[in-house]
């Protein structure tokens, strides 16, 4: 709230006008399936599993089974075993919602609400019962929903206190989950409720082919769990010049009490309609058809909105005639990219290995990996042992290789490659088998006695034999497109000169050099000068840059010749 003279001295006044833009979100992994709550195909950045528990959920309860999504138990192995942000994308069937609630007032009720907000997260799990047990708990309460309670309303200062709770908690142990203390309705205060909670939300909006979100909303969102969806009556200056409050505006101060949300639409499929784990079929995934991701899809190739170095959609299966259109999608928006990599899976469960095979040779790029069989796992919240497709863990072997070395590293074998909590593998392969799979560029997960379960290859589903036919080499290029490019973002428009040139190189060298020394390059050059910009080139206004690079292969084959000699030979 801006100061106001009321005895001698100085008085400075404070307006943020910055409005700083917004930085491109960026993750180290991308996934894109159902959750049990929040917000309905808007990438949303997650750092913590406990991060994902709080704004996706976990399990959910049908009859007297309990069931979990892929997308969760990929989160759960991706923090676990190293990775540190995942962009998660929710998708669903159908129209989803969120819940509101409304505040009046306790002086005059006949004005109307308040103020209003609304959930972050979307569908009818957010909805709870506004009629409480004896005990102040609510009969729809739960884990994945919230309510709310007004404390502290003080009509002298025009503040209030607003606490998040948990949907499931009681009046003798309240969970709150967030404290928004001195909240103001004066637009003025610092405190202005939307100000401090924040107000936007975003709408799927389509121009052309491109897809994107409309924001709405001048405010951040600070909340977790709520954003302010109107502000009904606002009391711009409630203290006048003397500090008293404006008589006008004291009946407009929430009173204290605790309220629910509720209104919202969307339900997700339940058990009995759905299809899961092992069982999930050509035309039901999760409850979901392969249609439902595609808005995703496309919304997620804007490179200069999300950023992240390889994308999962555990749950699509290529060889589903259904399917196949939409992961076929996924790969293209790699490649168009240019910066990011597919993990995608070919076969449904208790597949044979021509199957397997025959199918990867429909697909050729080197923007994708594909790895067999599928696997057994311990559900991490309802502690079930479920099977799941490989790109549902593959993830978190990507994770722990670039968190112990780098991402030129190739993500296999038994320091790198080991499924942790993996109980086993849908099919022990032979040498024979991992040999034809990987002839046809499919990752084999072998099992072997001491190790436990591992990825044992990194081929990307490019046919030309290359360097780019490997992972690592193809996370090397993704590696060095982005950084360099973003070197050379800060010298468009500057002049086109040998300093600007120069400019360049004195960056992106040593860049190179520290590639080198990290076991990602045996040698490199760089080319910006007047053999590739010439007069004509810069008349055309383009700065031309070369970039020659030689990555390091990995040992994949190793061969140890063992040679016995008779009694007598000696060793030099």
């Amino acid at each position: 709230m801006a100061e106001t003279i009321l005895s001698p001295g100085v008085v400075t006044n404070e307006n943020d006008t910055s409005f700083i833009t917004q930085q491109p979100i960026e993750a180290g992994a991308a996934i894109i399936g159902p959750a049990v709550k929040g917000p309905v195909e808007r990438p949303t950045i997650i750092t913590t599993y406990s991060e994902y528990v709080n704004t996706f959920g976990t399990t959910f309860l049908s009859g007297s089974q309990i069931y979990s999504y892929f997308t969760s138990i990929s989160a759960y192995n991706y923090f676990n075993n190293g990775g540190t942000s995942l962009l998660v994308t929710r998708v669903t069937s159908g129209s989803f919602t969120p819940a509101t609630s409304s505040f009046t007032s306790g002086s005059d009720v006949s004005q109307g609400s308040v103020f209003t907000l609304e959930t972050l997260s979307e569908g009818v799990i957010t909805n709870s019962d506004s009629t409480e047990n004896s005990d102040g708990s609510l009969p729809l309460g739960s884990v994945d929903n919230v309510r709310w309670q007004i404390t502290s309303p003080n009509t002298s200062s025009g503040t209030f206190t607003l606490l998040v709770r948990r949907g499931d908690d009681d009046t003798n142990a309240p969970v709150v989950l967030e404290t928004w203390d001195n909240l103001s309705l004066d637009p003025l205060d610092p405190n202005y409720i939307e100000k401090v909670i924040g107000n936007q939300s975003t709408s799927i909006a389509t121009d052309g082919s491109d897809t994107y979100l409309q924001l709405s909303g001048n405010f951040q969102n600070q909340s977790r769990y709520v954003r302010v969806k109107e502000v009904s009556l606002k009391t711009p200056n409630y203290l006048d010049n003397s500090g008293d409050p404006v008589t006008a505006y004291t009946s407009s101060i929430p009173v204290a009490g605790r309220g629910v949300f509720g209104g919202a639409i969307g339900e997700n499929i339940s058990s009995t309609e759905g299809k899961y784990y092992e069982n999930i079929t050509n035309t039901n995934t999760q409850g979901l058809a392969a249609t439902d991701y595609t808005q995703t899809i496309n919304l997620l190739s804007n490179k200069d909105e999300y950023q992240f170095k390889y994308i999962t959609m555990p749950g699509l299966i290529r060889d589903f005639a259904s399917h196949a259109s939409t992961v076929n999608s996924l790969v293209t928006m790699c490649r168009e990219r240019g910066d990011t990599m597919a993990i995608v899976d070919m076969l449904d469960y208790n597949a044979n290995l021509s199957e397997v095979t025959t199918e990867a040779s429909t697909v050729n790029s080197s923007y994708a990996a594909t790895y067999w069989p599928w696997l057994q796992t311990q559900d991490p919240n309802s502690g079930q042992q479920v099977w799941v497709p490989a790109s549902t863990m593959i993830p978190s072997v990507y994770a722990f290789n670039d968190a112990s070395t780098e991402p030129w590293f190739a993500p296999a074998g038994i320091n790198r490659g080991t499924l942790p909590t993996v109980i086993k593998a849908e099919r022990i392969l032979t040498q024979g088998n991992r040999d034809t799979l990987y002839q046809a560029n499919v990752n084999p997960i072998a099992t072997f006695p001491n190790s436990g379960v591992s990825v044992f290859g990194q081929k990307t589903l490019q046919k030309k034999k290359s360097a780019l036919d490997r992972v690592n080499v193809r996370r090397l290029l993704i590696e060095l497109k982005t950084n360099i490019k973003q070197i050379a973002d800060t010298l468009v428009f500057e002049q086109n000169t040998v300093a600007t040139r120069n400019e360049f190189l004195t960056q992106v060298n040593p860049y190179l050099s520290s590639v080198q020394q990290r076991q990602g390059l045996n040698s490199y050059r760089v080319v910006m000068d007047d053999t590739n910009n010439t007069p004509t080139t810069i008349d055309n206004n383009q700065l031309i840059g070369a970039i020659y690079i030689q990555p390091v292969k990995t040992a994949e084959f190793i061969v140890l010749d063992f040679n016995v000699t008779s009694t007598g030979v000696t060793f030099e």
